[in-house]
């Protein structure tokens, strides 16, 4: 057993409510599903009285992984098991959610069959799971949350489980829990991640991040990688630019937007794949267990600390051992590395070693010019994450009118950055000097910065008419159909040997400073 499944189950079979605080792959799941089948059990449950225990998930994927760990340890119970999770089909479970004694499902489902099924029969609940529920929280299902627990009987036990919490019930006591009992795992002076996890970070400008994790991934074709990014429009660019490259290693990609099908397929394909990279959003960031990850690499930033723990613990989970790395543009390092401190944190600084990183940008760039569907992606996927940094609460770390965008649009294989409407007056200012500056580096400054006043009222810039040549006219088409394959054959690299891991990375001198 491990430390949450001893601590917290001899409490929850006395009939308290649970407000468990563990680390990420500790064992949660069997801390709250041994429960529901002993009071179950117990209680003599059988398919006429109705639902007896409701398990709350945040995620689809997470939802399935309770469900199928459920399957394996009650085989032997007599008890049946629904899942309700979007993507499926209503009907069919609608027709069955009367019969089933143990539900597990997502909010928004759960909700839906609450208001539309009328088998569903919570009269005689007996038990409430809420699992990563401050997830569920900042998911945004506060009111869909209360709506479910508003129709739940109030003579029930609730266990709440969670990687990240903290002694304070304030947000938590709206979930009914009454008179809790509270299991920690984790002292205040230990860190939150597993001790068998290597931590590290290093510091890349911006434009710099694919390069690196292209070569990243160039030397590391015998592991499995999961690299998380902030958004969907990033993974899929990344995903298809990369796949066209050809790195030498199976592709996934895994976000939310996704259909159910295939989200569940890239899942399945992803668990039982020994070598190959996923490219995901935080959708898998929380409770999913993959086995054997060797390497969890965050591209972006996490948005706040809670954020990082739950994406570096997809790795090193029940003891095994794994690796995390971080990247970190030079303006977030330092902030973002207190953050990281204050939770006891300690991630080691390494440096990358530029005779070992390959740049890609020039190999990006043709695949742009030749494919308008991949440069469309990049278009979006250069948005979306400028709007990501944006809409940070956390500005001390986030800072979008710091952004590199023409440097960072180049290193996407974009001609130049989109125009992005949403950053503010100041954000705005700084961009159009930075475009002042590199305009009175050009021959015909004089000319340009004559342009320059007649800006219009929001800053921007109204240069002079110029040549259009043949390449720029084909590179800024629109609607245009894909061109032939044969266009898109590269010469990308062709060296067979691979890359040493180890002479990828180095420690940096930093990292020995007391």
């Amino acid at each position: 057993m491990t430390a949450i499944q001893r601590e917290s189950i001899p409490i929850s079979l006395k009939g308290h409510d649970i407000l468990g605080a563990a680390k990420t792959g500790s064992g949660k799941t069997l801390a709250f599903l041994i429960p529901v089948l002993e009071k179950l059990v117990h209680e003599h449950w059988n398919e006429n009285d109705g639902l007896g225990a409701l398990i709350i998930s945040p995620t689809r994927e997470l939802a399935i992984q309770i469900y199928e760990v459920l399957l394996k340890i009650g085989k032997s119970s007599t008890f049946s098991a629904g899942l309700v999770i979007g993507g499926k089909d209503f009907a069919f479970e609608k027709e069955r959610i009367g019969r089933v004694n143990i539900l597990i499902g997502t909010p928004g489902r759960l909700l839906q069959h609450m208001d539309q099924s009328a088998t569903l029969n919570l009269n005689n609940l007996q038990m409430l799971v809420l699992d990563e529920a401050d997830r569920i929280l900042d998911m945004g299902f506060k009111k869909t949350l209360d709506n479910i627990i508003g129709n739940l009987p109030p003579e029930r036990q609730t266990l709440l489980f969670s990687a990240t919490q903290t002694k304070s019930v304030q947000d938590l006591a709206r979930l009914s829990l009454v008179n809790p009992k509270y299991v920690n795992t984790s002292s205040d002076d230990e860190a939150t991640t597993p001790e068998s996890l290597e931590q590290s970070y290093v510091v890349a400008q911006l434009p710099e991040k694919l390069n690196i994790l292209w070569s990243f991934i160039k030397s590391h074709l015998n592991s499995k990688i999961l690299v998380f990014v902030s958004s969907s429009k990033q993974v899929h660019f990344i995903y298809e630019s990369f796949r066209k490259l050809q790195p030498g290693i199976s592709l996934m990609k895994l976000h939310g937007r996704q259909k159910q099908k295939a989200r569940l397929e890239t899942t399945v394909k992803f668990t039982q794949a020994q070598h190959c990279c996923l490219f995901a959003t935080d959708v898998v960031a929380r409770g999913l267990d993959f086995p054997a990850i060797d390497w969890v690499l965050q591209v972006d930033c996490p948005e706040d600390v809670a954020t990082y723990i739950h994406r570096v613990g997809r790795c090193a989970r029940f003891g095994r051992a794994g690796k995390a790395l971080l990247m970190l543009t030079p303006e977030e390092e330092e902030p973002f590395v207190k953050r990281l401190e204050s939770k006891k944190v300690k991630p080691i600084k390494l440096n990358i070693k530029n005779s070992k990183k390959k740049k890609i940008q020039n190999q990006l760039q043709s695949l742009c010019f030749k494919s308008p569907d991949l440069k469309y992606l990049g278009q979006k996927a250069f948005m979306s994450y400028v709007k990501s940094v944006y809409i940070q609460k956390d500005k001390e770390v986030f800072d979008a009118s710091k952004l590199p965008l023409d440097e960072y649009a180049k290193s996407l294989g974009l001609p130049g950055a989109p125009k992005v409407k949403f950053l503010d007056k100041s954000s705005k200012k700084q961009n159009a000097d930075e475009y002042l500056r590199k305009l009175k580096e050009k021959k015909n400054a004089s000319r340009q910065l004559l342009s320059l006043s007649k800006a219009d009222e929001n800053g921007d810039i109204k240069e002079e008419k110029q040549v259009r040549t043949k390449y720029d006219k084909m590179f800024e088409r629109k609607n245009q159909s894909v061109l032939s394959e044969h266009y898109l054959k590269l010469n990308v690299d062709n060296k067979t040997q691979e890359d040493d891991e180890e002479d990828f990375l180095s420690i940096s001198k930093e990292s020995f400073v007391p």
